[in-house]
């Protein structure tokens, strides 16, 4: 049985805390965080206000860090030399020098470190993956991907707000189609970047360019409420990719066209997309990687450096 202690019970630990209690495997004994409140509708686990005393009292195996991002680093560097496995909300760091000092320190103490960008282990993307990677639809020719949201304004004291704690925009919302983007096609050859970023919203439009086809990537935080979108359409020689509002359809160049959810017409074929909670797959990825041992390597070191310098320069 693996044991769990996670610190930081705000809106991601929503994701993480349910996966974790509905695997037979693991057991969620301590909780971390610094208002009393957000633990209270957890019975039957240990709380804590500080982390290095969770760590010091509790028997653990893994630690699932879901803090603001300006905190990551400290927490897990905490839980690695505590010979702990690791496992991190996105973005691992706002500073590339912390990904080499991360790994390092897992490797020295025998233990796994995995940033969770959910992307990897999400149906439609992964779908994206399998075509792009098997040329089933001939060569790429350009791609578009939107994460698009309203500014958020629940965050505890304020961080998501503060440039200097959570990198705004391009590290809230941009890193998961940018770190999905490097993981898919590689690094781009150049980027070009368009921001209206203001008090009180930050839009950001980018354009990666890659050896013979680019891609299109906008985010937002909107002053006005708007819904939360994301999706994105990739063309390729034979068909179009695209997924919006949750539905991943292929209109091939003659005409069929192929549903990732109800079959566009009778006798029409079907992605088999599993009905799937990424974020309850990215556990059991991770909790598997630790149970037999094989190195969580789904999310390399080397592509967090290429997104971080990516998106630091976004920021400039």
């Amino acid at each position: 049985m693996l044991k769990i202690g996670l610190v930081g019970v705000g809106g991601i630990s929503g994701t993480n805390i349910p996966a974790w209690q509905a695997r037979e495997d693991a057991e969620i004994v301590a909780l971390c965080d610094v208002v009393s409140e957000k633990m209270e509708t957890y019975e039957g686990i240990n709380k804590y206000h500080d982390l290095n005393e969770m760590l010091e009292k509790e028997s653990l195996d893994i630690l699932d860090v879901c803090l603001p991002t300006y905190l990551h680093t400290e927490a897990i560097l905490a839980g690695l030399k505590k010979r702990l496995h690791v496992i991190c909300e996105k973005p691992t760091s706002m500073n590339k020098e912390d990904i080499k000092l991360i790994y390092d320190t897992a490797e020295e103490n025998h233990v796994f470190f995995m940033p969770a960008h959910v992307l990897r282990f999400w149906p439609e993307y992964v779908a994206l993956k399998e075509i792009y990677d098997s040329k089933r639809y001939g060569k790429l020719l350009n791609g578009y991907m939107c994460r698009l949201s309203f500014r958020p304004k629940w965050s505890w004291d304020n961080w998501m707000t503060d440039e200097k704690r959570s990198g705004l925009v391009p590290y809230d919302l941009h890193i998961h189609d940018l770190d999905f983007m490097v993981y898919l096609l590689g690094g781009p050859k150049d980027v070009v970047k368009h921001r209206m970023k203001r008090p009180d919203q930050d839009y950001l439009n980018v354009i990666y360019q890659y050896e013979d086809f680019f891609v299109v990537a906008e985010s937002s935080w909107f002053a006005a409420e708007t819904p939360f979108k994301a999706g994105y359409r990739f063309v390729f020689e034979d068909a179009v990719a695209l997924y919006e509002d949750g539905a991943l359809n292929i209109y091939k160049n003659d005409g069929t066209v192929i549903s990732g959810g109800e079959a566009a017409a009778e006798g029409a074929a079907v992605i088999n997309l599993p009905s799937t909670d990424a974020y309850a797959k990215e556990i059991e990825y991770f909790a598997t990687c630790v149970k037999t041992g094989a190195k969580p390597d789904v999310i390399k070191p080397e592509e967090l450096e290429t997104v971080i310098d990516i998106l630091n320069d976004l920021n400039r």
